[in-house]
C-alpha cells in the first residue's frame, strides 16, 4: 500500500510540473499543447507496440479521438493562462473546473443538481472574482484560465464515461493522437494569424517539451494506473486536490512567485482551499 500511495502522489507531482514547464518552455501556448500531444502520441504508440498492444483504432474510437481534442483546447487555454499572467494564476484558475462540473454535469447526466456541492464549489468562484477584482494585471491570464476550467470540466465528464470499461492506455494514446490531428488541423490558421510566432523548438524547449510529454503525460499515466490497482478512485480524486497546491510550491522555489502576488491572491488562494477542504469533507461523510 505505502508503494500505491508513492506512486500517486508521483502523478500528482508530475502533473503539477505540468505548468512550470509551460511556463519555462518560450514556445506559445498552441505550439506546447501541440508538441506535448504529437511526442506524447508517438511515445504511446511504440509502447504499445512493443508491448504488442491492439493499436487499430476502431470505429468507437472515434469518440475518443473528439474527446482528445477538446483536451488539447484545455491545455492551450491552460497554458495561455499561465503565459499571460503565472503559474499560480492558471492553477488557481483549474480549481474553477469543479464548480462547472457541478453545474453541467447533472444536465449531461440527466440527474439532479446538488446544491451543497454547488454551494462548496461557489467558493472557488468567489475566491477567483477576488483576485480578478483587485488584480488588474492577471485579468487576461484569469479569463483564459477560466475557459480553461470550463473545458476541462466538459472533458472529465465526457472521459468519464469513455474510460470507465475500456483500456486506460490505448485511450490515452488515442486522445493524444486525435489533439495533435485537430491541433494541426488548426496551425495552417494560426500560422496566418501570427506570422511572427516561432514554431521551431530551441534544443533547450526540445528538452523541455520531450519531459513534459514523457514525465509529464507518460509516465504520469502509467503510476495513475498502477497507484490505481490498490487505491480507490475515491482517494485518487480526493489526493489530486494538491495539485494546484504542488504547483504553487514549486513555481514559488522555481520562480519567486511570491513575489508577483498581492494579498488579494492569498485571499482568494484561502477561499479556494475551504471550498475543496469542505467538498472533500462532504464526499468523506457520505462515502461512509
Amino acid at each position: 500500500m505505502k508503494k500505491a500511495f508513492f506512486q500517486l502522489h508521483s502523478a500528482i507531482l508530475l502533473a503539477a510540473c505540468s505548468s512550470i514547464f509551460g511556463n519555462l518552455i518560450s514556445l506559445d501556448a498552441v505550439l506546447i499543447t501541440w508538441y506535448r500531444m504529437l511526442l506524447a502520441a508517438i511515445i504511446l504508440i511504440v509502447l504499445m507496440a512493443v508491448r504488442s498492444k491492439e493499436t487499430a483504432i476502431t470505429k468507437s474510437d472515434w469518440r475518443v479521438l473528439s474527446i482528445g481534442f477538446l483536451l488539447a483546447l484545455h491545455w492551450m487555454f491552460f497554458y495561455g493562462s499561465i503565459k499571460y499572467a503565472n503559474v499560480s494564476v492558471g492553477v488557481v484558475c483549474f480549481c474553477l473546473s469543479g464548480f462547472f462540473t457541478a453545474i453541467i454535469s447533472p444536465l449531461v447526466n440527466r440527474c439532479k443538481i446538488s446544491l451543497i456541492e454547488l454551494l462548496f464549489s461557489s467558493l472557488t468562484l468567489v475566491g477567483i472574482s477576488l483576485i480578478f477584482h483587485f488584480d488588474s494585471s492577471f485579468r487576461t491570464g484569469i479569463i483564459l484560465g477560466v475557459i480553461s476550467s470550463l473545458l476541462f470540466a466538459v472533458y472529465a465528464i465526457l472521459n468519464s464515461r469513455v474510460n470507465m470499461s475500456g483500456d486506460t492506455i490505448k485511450t490515452t494514446t488515442l486522445q493524444m493522437i486525435g489533439g495533435t490531428v485537430g491541433v494541426g488541423l488548426l496551425l495552417p490558421v494560426y500560422w496566418l494569424n501570427m506570422p511572427s510566432a516561432v514554431f521551431v523548438p530551441t534544443i533547450r524547449d526540445t528538452g523541455f517539451l520531450f519531459l513534459l510529454a514523457l514525465g509529464c503525460t507518460v509516465c504520469m499515466c502509467f503510476l495513475l494506473n498502477k497507484a490505481q490497482k490498490s487505491i480507490s478512485a475515491f482517494t485518487v480524486s480526493l489526493s489530486f486536490n494538491l495539485e494546484p497546491v504542488y504547483s504553487i510550491v514549486l513555481a514559488i522555489i522555481l520562480f519567486d512567485e511570491d513575489k508577483m502576488l498581492g494579498v488579494a491572491f492569498y485571499v482568494g488562494l484561502l477561499m479556494i482551499v475551504l471550498s475543496l477542504l469542505l467538498q472533500m469533507l462532504h464526499v468523506a461523510y457520505n462515502k461512509n
